[in-house]
């Protein structure tokens, strides 16, 4: 069967800086672009079949430097929906708000075009992205190759405990990592985690 392949984009500021991104389009940093070209070698020799990625530029750019060829844009590969909380740090929350968990939590209401997202919200979004992937990871289509999919950090983790049977909220249980390449594939036909977090070379 065909395997799913996530990658986190490479570093931006703002991820360096720990300010939550979710809808601001910033691009990658020097660094950022280094990392994304070396996520090539661990994509190299895979037979891909289907590639989505976010809208974001931090995310097709590091496609385009991974060499990640045919890729399609996927509105629903977007980053969680912050709300109040965009481009504000975990620390500058904890000054109002001590002990506050994005997963526990949530986020306070932002403007109308972005009043923020619950884990349960994020996670009916995913759910969208794997019924839709369900012909190449659990169909007919599964010799074709693996799916790979390039996006932000807390999606991808609500995205894998969805694909694994996990509540939204379990997504807390997988760091991710800028730049990082993760692999789910199958164990006697469920999904299982195969490879997670591993940086570029």
């Amino acid at each position: 069967m065909s395997e799913l392949l996530l990658v986190r984009h490479g570093e931006t500021e703002w991820s360096r800086d720990g300010r939550h991104t979710g809808f601001t389009d910033v691009a990658l940093t020097g660094r950022g672009e280094r990392q994304a070209e070396a996520l090539r070698p661990l994509l190299a020799g895979r037979t891909v079949a289907k590639v989505l990625v976010s809208p974001m530029k931090r995310a097709l750019r590091t496609a385009e430097l991974a060499g990640l060829d045919g890729a399609v844009t996927d509105p629903d590969l977007h980053e969680w929906d912050y709300g109040g909380y965009e481009g504000v740090t975990t620390a500058e929350i904890h000054r109002t708000r001590p002990g506050w968990y994005l997963w526990d939590d949530g986020v306070v209401p932002g403007p109308p075009e972005h009043p923020g997202e619950t884990p349960a919200e994020v996670g009916a979004r995913a759910d969208r992205v794997l019924a839709r992937l369900a012909p190449w990871l659990d169909g007919d289509r599964g010799g074709e190759g693996d799916v790979v999919l390039v996006a932000h950090g807390h999606f991808l983790r609500v995205l894998t405990a969805r694909r694994l049977g996990l509540p939204p909220a379990a997504g807390a249980l997988f760091r991710l990592d800028t730049a990082t390449l993760s692999r789910i594939g199958t164990e006697h036909g469920r999904p299982a985690l195969v490879a997670w977090n591993q940086p570029s070379a």
